[in-house]
């Protein structure tokens, strides 16, 4: 039985009817999330009996070769602990330095990125590669930045201008983003 409250859009569950289970689960089971444009997926490990305490996991995977584009959590800082394989991790810092801090991870590294800056993952050896992760916020939300620039609305002119380039430049890009 669930209440009628509601935090971070999930219902709150009657205290008399919470269970063991709702403070364990398993990461291995099918990626909620598989990109094939860029080689991962993604599960969000649901931990019910922690609703309402500021925490998200995932576990991540990605093949040889594979990325997790540049991306960003707006509301959330987040890290990471290297199961399997290497990946080379990397953030930039916030404007104007701009700077990248990366590094080769392996099996048993973490990485810390803090919130809302851009990162990536890259699997750059032969095997594939798996993460667990760790974010502040229940809901963290994620903006993949290819994504946002060239699946979106942004006007043509607007993104040839911010990428110092031209029209038909962005319509070359954005064509890999179009639902085929």
């Amino acid at each position: 039985m669930y209440y009628a409250v509601r935090v971070n859009g999930l219902s709150c569950k009657d205290p008399a009817a919470v269970v063991s289970d709702d403070f364990f689960a398993g990461a291995d089971k099918l990626r909620d999330e598989v990109s094939e444009r860029y080689g991962f997926s993604a599960l969000t490990v649901q931990i019910p009996g922690l609703n309402t305490q500021g925490q998200r996991y995932a576990r991540v995977d990605l093949a040889p070769g594979a990325i997790f584009p540049p991306h960003y959590h707006p509301r959330a800082a987040e890290t990471a602990l290297v199961l399997e394989g290497s990946v080379y991790f990397g953030f930039v810092s916030s404007y104007p330095d701009n700077k990248l801090f990366s590094k080769v991870l392996h099996k048993g590294d973490v990485f810390a990125v803090p919130q809302g800056l851009m990162h990536f993952l890259y699997n750059n050896g032969t095997a594939p590669a798996t993460l667990y992760a760790s974010l502040s916020s229940q809901n963290p939300g994620l903006v993949l930045l290819a994504d946002a620039l060239f699946a979106g609305a942004l006007p043509d002119d607007l993104l040839a201008k911010t990428l110092l380039t031209d029209k038909h430049t962005v319509d070359n890009i954005r064509a890999n983003f179009r639902p085929s």
